[in-house]
């Protein structure tokens, strides 16, 4: 494994007293401003015996108000996109960055881009949002974006940087997952290329909780409490049914985390299919036989699978990707229905299924408190971090403590399910389902 680097660029040296009026002291009952020297250790896990002493690219920097900062407020910019998909807490990490800019450091010149990157390209017409705390008040109480959002255009780098110029943009927040960060990355790119200062922050949003040194992103706690309100109803059906079976399909395109935690959550779930463990259905030892075993058994079954679960089971092989570049995915959910009500019809033995899929539902719901409170702190330190002149990084949570992790590192890779953690094995545990639902072990 390649050592991990956590230093954060920087626009320059910061040396403006900041506004944010706290304390240097300790003891004075005042909060303190953070220093860049305040840092934490990425991997916690020891072994007796070894000595380990780090480097400062090995430790992360802690997120927080600095005494300096980068940027004179009464000259800044900034904007404020959204893109992707939907997710719980959009609007409460909107009206956080607008809350602190406005409150925290006197920024009054703040724009909201409209419907993701295209919100930047002049061929769409999009007028970009004037932002105040008048406009954001209320916002954390819906779901969905003010600003609106879309896939795609983030590879319209140079376009989006001229955008960023005509602007004079001093800083940009992008609030996105993989895709959206990605984009981010290039922009920041570019905008170091032409000699701009101009920092980029992103914050993370992805409801799949998929972005690597992410330890939780925002709107997975309610997307799975929502989750488990679908779980609770399929579960109903199945149990007051002859035979019944409770399909429920959540989102999870390469990382089953919702799936999982929700019949952690739930503990009314007896299969749960995920991306990154593979299933048979047909054999001895395969989803049907197994699902049939329960019936008899039982007399009821509920089934979860996230989206991005047996893809290898259809027998399409073209690749089809959306805009954002991600492969579009075959139904699994309406799959399995079909495959299962088929199976037991040949099977003599009557079942009753009920197929729930509540994706949208979860999506566009507004964030518990729980999230909101996550949202707002994470808001907040961006615009700590993007004042400072940082740039090129995320807000992360690791560690229970609030940090900033470089853009790099955090797109490099997918968080996954790893079959042999402790997480999958309390879902084996919770559900009784087998390790492997596979003829052949290899």
């Amino acid at each position: 494994m390649e050592p991990l680097n956590f230093t954060i660029p920087t626009l320059g040296t910061a040396n403006i007293p900041s506004p944010v009026a706290l304390s240097k002291k300790t003891g004075d009952l005042i909060a303190n401003y953070v220093s860049d020297d305040e840092l934490i250790i990425y991997n916690i896990n020891a072994c007796p015996g070894n000595s380990y002493t780090p480097s400062r690219e090995d430790l992360l920097e802690k997120a927080g108000p600095r005494e300096l900062i980068y940027f004179d407020p009464s000259k800044v910019h900034a904007g404020i996109i959204t893109c992707g998909g939907l997710c719980p807490g959009l609007n409460d990490v909107i009206r956080a960055v607008v809350m602190t800019l406005w409150y925290q450091y006197g920024v009054r010149r703040i724009s909201g881009i409209r419907y993701g990157y295209r919100g930047f390209l002049p061929d769409y017409g999009l007028a970009a949002a004037d932002l105040t705390p008048d406009v954001v008040t209320g916002i954390h109480q819906m779901g969905g974006t003010l600003l609106g959002s879309s896939r795609g255009d983030g590879e319209r780098t140079s376009e989006i940087v001229d955008s960023i110029e005509r602007m004079n943009l001093t800083l940009l927040f992008t609030i996105g997952g993989d895709g959206t960060q990605k984009g981010a990355l290039r922009i920041a790119e570019e905008i170091e290329r032409r000699c701009l200062k101009t920092s980029v922050i992103g914050i993370p949003k992805t409801i799949d909780n998929d972005l690597s040194f992410i330890e939780k992103s925002f709107g997975f706690e309610t997307a799975v409490s929502k989750a488990v309100e679908a779980v609770s109803g399929a579960h109903v059906e199945a149990y007051d049914a002859i035979n019944g079976i409770g399909l429920v399909k959540l989102m999870g395109r390469e990382s089953g985390f919702i799936a999982a935690h929700t019949a952690l959550a739930s503990n009314d779930v007896n299969y749960v299919l995920v991306p990154e463990i593979p299933f048979e259905l047909e054999g001895e030892k395969g989803l049907l036989a197994h699902l049939k075993k329960r019936l008899e058994s039982r007399n009821h079954a509920v089934i979860v699978a996230a989206e991005g679960a047996g893809q290898d089971l259809f027998s399409d092989s073209e690749v089809r990707l959306d805009a954002s570049g991600n492969k579009k995915l075959d139904d699994i959910g309406l799959f399995l229905k079909q495959k299962i009500s088929a199976y037991f019809k040949n099977e003599n033995m009557e079942i009753n299924i009920k197929y729930i899929d509540p994706s949208y539902i979860i999506r566009s719901t507004a964030a518990n408190p729980s999230d909101s409170i996550y949202c707002t702190r994470l808001g907040t330190n961006a615009v700590h971090a993007g004042m400072a002149g940082k740039t090129k990084m995320l807000i992360s949570l690791i560690n229970n403590t609030y940090v900033h992790v470089p853009m790099k590192l955090a797109v490099s890779t997918r968080n996954r399910i790893d079959p042999e953690s402790p997480l999958w094995r309390d879902v084996i545990q919770a559900t009784g389902q087998p390790a492997l639902m596979k003829n052949l072990y290899t």
